[in-house]
């Protein structure tokens, strides 16, 4: 099991559902309404803001790889700073 699935797999049912919309809304380049921020000292890594659940991904011109979800927590943004 990937990361991604794993991490789908800790939260609830609504949660989910809200998570995949924003992923699909994420690999459709549609950026409009999402809570997105660039992350602090990191060239193409931004991170996407629902409730308390982060999903932090890396952009380039031609790709989009999600990188982790997690709920919010002190120590959600160390591994990419």
């Amino acid at each position: 099991m990937d990361k991604i699935a794993k991490a789908l797999k800790k939260l609830t049912a609504k949660e989910r559902q809200k998570i995949k919309t924003i992923l699909q809304q994420i690999k459709n380049g549609d950026f409009l309404n999402l809570d997105i921020q660039k992350s602090k000292g990191q060239k193409q890594i931004y991170r996407v803001r629902s409730g308390k659940i982060r999903i932090i991904f890396h952009k380039t011109k031609t790709s989009i790889k999600i990188l982790t979800i997690e709920r919010r927590s002190d120590r959600t943004y160390e591994k990419f700073s």
